[in-house]
């Protein structure tokens, strides 16, 4: 595990960030690039009718322009303008303009445009949102078809079956949003299910140019299917027989299929920029979303300077629960994006479900891996086929080892079966390379980032993903047999896994740099190898050689398993319309489980061993358990408000956080420990004089009203846990009771310890993890 980074690491992290953005930034002041200007809405002057005239006005006072230019070209350099969840403009600037619009009046916090990208059936069986015998927690379709949840990704493929809106009611009410049009994508696209589309380009457009729109739709239209794919799994319709090629085959349906659809297209073949998202998440809100579900990432920087953690703040502050995928960076630690406690942190686990496929040696022996391979070339069972390992005998993999484009030699490749790395290029890629020099086959090994974990996929020739122990061995049968030889055979779909779920290795890890007491992930859900509405517009490898069109396919990656939860958090809106997007993480969190279905702690996929906190969060969620957690820690607007100041925000910081109140610090935490987090997690500072931390916490019944709960907590070795008061005596629902957790140090330690907290009922278990840090000292 890590060994530790305390705080200097985020002053070395924070210096690092600042410098690498002065250094890319200097000497630019001729060329303008996209800036998101926070501006405080009350200090419009009374002279301006409106905030938009304002906002322009601002813009024409900073710009550098020759005199014979139009005055047009001010209103030009602004490209959005945000009124909702964020108040303020995306202006095309340059460096010299900056600087001088940061000086003006109203304006807050100046964001450079980022660049986010995507984290790219069996699942409600799995979560026990229904069970064999037909009986499910959807019963209640009526509630849900009042929830909304709004879609931040590539667009929708409308003419799947996962959006029929066959049974479904009138639009809600509080919809306020519209249905936009264009190539290809019209109103009556548009239905009870997709109740409206959006697009968002600006940004985009202003960093990259105009987007072709005869290889691109400029609609809510998805070519890509990322979109698709997050869009069915949060509230796909149910679609029977659904399957790719043969694999998977059965009813797909998505979290909450009762729920309402909204796709907001914000990402394009060049990426998705930081001014159309928080443009979509703006408009979301006022559009009347109860919960948004972003697939995407861009990196870590200080809450005060993350457009989206902005957005987000605003978008809870109206009572919207914001879902995002923690990042594909795994298994390496501090590698999260979207790590702000108003959001919901998401990693990825994989199901008891298994797409098997054989690796047969020629000596005989008789290997397991995955695969998703259905084409019409096969290799003969009764033939044995030669193998090459392009690599050398080295740990480190080589630009050949990984099957690089142009890489391969064609004529010692060809008419065999070649061992290619995974990494760097995309798995199926590799086997296009293999294919395109001739090659028969690929049997695609994990290295040791990846270790055991197998993600199927769609190869466009006989393929097999092994792990690292099996491509190990394979790799020496090659460097002994200089007659080595193998045959791959494809086995179709096995369910009842064990042990499952396991956390996938390319799931991101903890710790949360920017707030060590801040668990993060939240939860895990399922995100390998997940079956979803797919694109027509292009093949299930997404390869653009790939000819197959299929109406599903199968995807990994945190991308699935943030829309589980997105959904799972529309379930409980529509059973709990009074839950705060606090009350709908806690539950979620307190329920979770970390044991898979041998009894066992749940295991890392990377190393075989139990996962802790930083790989699982709180655990795995239980969407039967998280509809009825018993108590809540809930959190409203100005607890998190009040944990950026205990985070020592300056004023001019806090002020991106104050928009919709004059919020101001009234110093109620101590620490940023203090936040009501359903996570309990101390940080011991470097001076070794400080050796008793005591953290707060209230919960709130929300289960029967007389409710007496006791405590338990785990041990520590390197400290004694006291909770005060050991017992919770309720009398009334809704009722708040508050407790301290004292932690005393008896030894430091030099790794994170882990544990629980958990109060017991008869009817209920509210767990909490602990995560205990003790700063290395100076």
């Amino acid at each position: 595990m890590v060994a530790f980074l305390g705080k200097r690491l985020l002053l070395f992290v924070s210096s690092y960030l600042a410098f690498s953005f002065l250094t890319c930034t200097s000497n630019k002041t001729s060329t303008t690039t996209t800036y998101i200007v926070q501006i405080d809405k009350w200090a419009k002057p009374a002279l301006f009718v409106d905030h938009v005239r304002w906002y322009s006005s601002i813009v024409k006072s900073v710009t550098s322009k020759p005199s014979k230019v139009d005055d047009s070209e001010d209103e030009d350099r602004i490209i959005y303008t945000y009124h909702t969840a964020f108040h303020g403009i995306a202006a095309r600037l340059n460096q010299e303009e900056v600087e001088r619009l940061q000086e003006k009046h109203g304006v807050m916090a100046v964001f450079p445009e980022t660049v986010y990208h995507l984290h790219t059936t069996r699942s409600p069986l799995f979560l026990g949102l229904e069970n064999r015998y037909g009986t499910s927690v959807w019963s209640d379709r009526l509630s849900q078809s009042d929830v909304i949840v709004g879609v931040l990704d590539t667009g929708i493929w409308p003419e799947s079956p996962s959006f029929n809106d066959t049974e479904m009611g009138p639009v809600p009410g509080h919809w306020k949003g519209k249905c936009e049009i264009g190539r290809a994508f019209d109103r009556h696209h548009c239905n009870r299910k997709i109740i409206g589309a959006r697009v968002f380009y600006r940004g985009y457009e202003a960093a990259s140019g105009k987007i072709n729109e005869r290889d691109e739709y400029k609609s809510p239209r998805d070519q890509d299917g990322h979109g698709t794919h997050t869009a069915a799994t949060v509230a796909g319709s149910a679609v029977h027989g659904a399957n790719l090629f043969g694999y998977a085959y059965g009813t797909a349906q998505g979290m909450a299929p009762g729920a309402r659809i909204v796709p907001y297209k914000v990402c394009w073949t060049g990426g998705c920029f930081s001014s159309d998202i928080l443009s979509a998440v703006d408009q979301a809100v006022a559009d009347g979303v109860n919960v948004l579900s972003i697939s995407l990432g861009g990196g870590v920087a200080s809450y005060y300077r993350d457009s989206l953690a902005v957005a987000a703040f605003g978008a809870m502050e109206k009572g919207v629960f914001i879902s995002c995928s923690a990042g594909n960076g795994g298994p390496d630690p501090v590698s999260l994006t979207n790590v702000s406690p108003w959001i919901t942190t998401v990693g990825a686990s994989t199901m008891d479900r298994d797409f098997p496929a054989i690796v047969k040696l020629g000596t005989g022996e008789i290997l397991t891996g995955t695969s998703l391979y259905r084409g019409r070339r096969t290799l003969s069972t009764q033939k044995q086929y030669p193998i090459i390992y392009p690599g050398s005998n080295s740990s480190s993999p080589t630009p050949s080892s990984l099957c690089l484009e142009g890489t391969l030699d064609s004529h010692a490749v060809a008419g065999k079966i070649v061992i290619c790395d995974r990494g760097i290029s995309p798995r199926v890629q590799k086997g296009q390379v293999v294919k395109d020099a001739g090659g028969v086959g690929m049997i695609l090994s994990n290295t040791a980032v990846n270790g055991e974990e197998l993600v199927a996929d769609s190869h466009l020739l006989p393929a097999v993903a092994v792990g690292e122990t099996t491509g190990k061995l394979i790799k020496h049968y090659v460097s002994r047999d200089r007659k080595a030889s193998a045959t791959l055979l494809f086995l179709g779909t096995k369910v009842g896994i064990k042990p499952s779920p396991v956390v996938a290795a390319f799931s991101s890890r903890g710790p949360n740099f920017l707030s060590l007491e801040i668990l993060k992930p939240d939860v895990v859900a399922p995100g390998v190898n997940i079956l979803a509405a797919w694109t027509g517009d292009t093949g299930p490898s997404s390869l653009p050689t790939d000819p197959r069109r299929t109406r599903f396919n199968i995807l990994s990656g945190t991308s699935m398993s943030c829309p589980h939860v997105s959904g799972i958090a529309a379930l409980l809106k529509a059973r709990h319309p009074d839950w705060s997007p606090a009350a709908i993480k806690s539950a979620l969190m307190t329920t979770a489980y970390v044991h898979d279905n041998t009894f066992h702690p749940l295991k890392d996929a990377s190393t075989g061993v139990p996962s802790t906190p930083y790989d699982h969060g709180a655990g795995h969620i239980n969407p039967s358990k998280a509809l009825d957690p018993g108590l809540i820690y809930d959190i409203g607007a100005q607890d998190y408000f009040e944990f950026l100041c205990a985070q020592g925000l300056t004023p001019s910081q806090l002020t991106a956080f104050a928009k919709f109140s004059n919020r101001k610090c009234l110093q109620h935490f101590a620490n940023p420990g203090d936040l009501n987090y359903p996570a309990i997690s101390p940080v011991f500072p470097e001076n070794t004089k400080v050796s008793v931390l005591t953290l707060r916490r209230t919960v709130t019944n929300v289960g029967p009203p007389n409710s007496n709960y006791h405590v338990a907590v785990s041990p520590f070795r390197g400290a004694l846990v006291e909770v005060d008061p050991r017992t919770l005596n309720f009398t009334g629902v809704h009722q708040k009771l508050s407790y301290k957790v004292t932690f005393k140090t008896r030894s430091r330690q030099t790794a994170p310890e882990f544990g629980h907290l958990t109060w017991k009922s008869k009817e209920h278990k509210v767990r909490s993890p602990i995560v205990i840090t003790w700063l290395p000292p100076l």
